[in-house]
């Protein structure tokens, strides 16, 4: 098939990697979100989906909105037989969708009808689910709620970070993606309705989302902690400034004889309270610096046991 290839992030390169390596199928174009300000200098940068395509000297297409008339037009003149999408990262209307003639398929990292929406891998793993997964389907006006074509399951592992999962869906979704895409060519494979029930959301994580509740049980701490990594970062306030706690934290199993937020200070170690067992940090960041051994950070600020984290 002739292939319109949309996606903006570096999670979206393995699939792009994948359909170019095909032998059944052309990528004949990328879309992509515009060049956005990044690093200190804030300098306008092309999105990772945009600079694998300009290697691979494909048509990069970045319409403000995939609504742009310039847009659709370009679109129809390329005449995709379908669009396949990962993490595009913009909404798609009817007109938009009518153009290829197999639709748009969306690679998303959950198994669908469960965690709908912008991010699912964390909200896997802030729930404790112990198993997640892929699915494609065709994308039609509802938030991910067209018909399944595929799916893959993956296991959340006891220290997974979103990070480290999303990775592994990435590489394992591409697989499932080109598969799909062959599935639809050859006319063996059909999309599916989702079930009516089962179906959870999974909204953007905000910044507060992100916040450590220290009177939550331990391994709710170490679910926000893994679950925002890297991305918002968990944090927690120390002497009036944002800490982010940045790595996997361990959790203790003896029983707690720390408050909540309240920490103990060893030579190598820092322990915090919590609602229920105690935590020992692994790294933290402080506000304008790298990331840190826990233990270092507590030597360099000069912290005392029973010093407390607020919140």
């Amino acid at each position: 098939m002739r292939l319109v290839f949309a996606g903006t992030p570096e999670v979206a390169v393995p699939a792009l990697e994948a359909l170019l390596a095909s032998d059944r199928h052309e990528v004949v174009a990328v879309v992509t979100r515009p060049d956005a300000p990044a690093g200190r200098g804030r300098k306008l940068v092309a999105s990772p989906v945009a600079q694998r395509a300009e290697e691979a000297g494909i048509e990069i297409l970045k319409p403000a909105k995939p609504s742009d008339p310039e847009f659709v037009a370009r679109l129809t003149e390329l005449a995709p037989d379908c669009c396949p999408v990962v993490a595009y990262g913009a909404l798609l209307r009817p007109g938009t969708l009518e153009i290829p003639k197999h639709g748009w398929v969306n690679l998303h990292f959950s198994l669908l009808p469960a965690w709908r929406g912008a991010a699912p891998v964390q909200h896997a793993v802030l729930a404790g689910d112990e198993v997640t997964g892929a699915s494609t389907f065709l994308i039609e006006q509802g938030l991910d709620s067209g018909p399944v074509y595929g799916i893959l399951t993956e296991e959340i592992r006891p220290t997974d970070t979103s990070g480290e999962l999303l990775t592994r869906l990435s590489h394992a979704g591409a697989r499932l993606l080109t598969a799909t895409m062959d599935g639809i060519a050859d006319g063996s494979l059909h999309a599916v309705a989702q079930p009516s029930e089962g179906i959870t959301l999974a909204p953007k994580i905000s910044v507060e989302d992100a916040r450590i509740d220290w009177t939550h049980p331990a391994l709710r701490v170490d679910r926000v902690v893994r679950g925002c990594a890297p991305a918002p970062g968990a944090w927690t306030v120390f002497r009036g400034e944002r800490l982010k706690v940045s790595g996997a934290v361990k959790l203790l199993t003896d029983a707690s004889e720390l408050a909540p937020g309240e920490l103990a200070v060893g030579k190598n170690s820092v322990r915090v309270g919590t609602g229920s067992h105690e935590i020992e940090l692994g790294e933290v960041q402080p506000q304008g610096k790298k990331p840190m051994r826990a233990a270092d950070w507590a030597r360099g600020a000069r912290i005392e046991s029973g010093e407390r984290f607020e919140g």
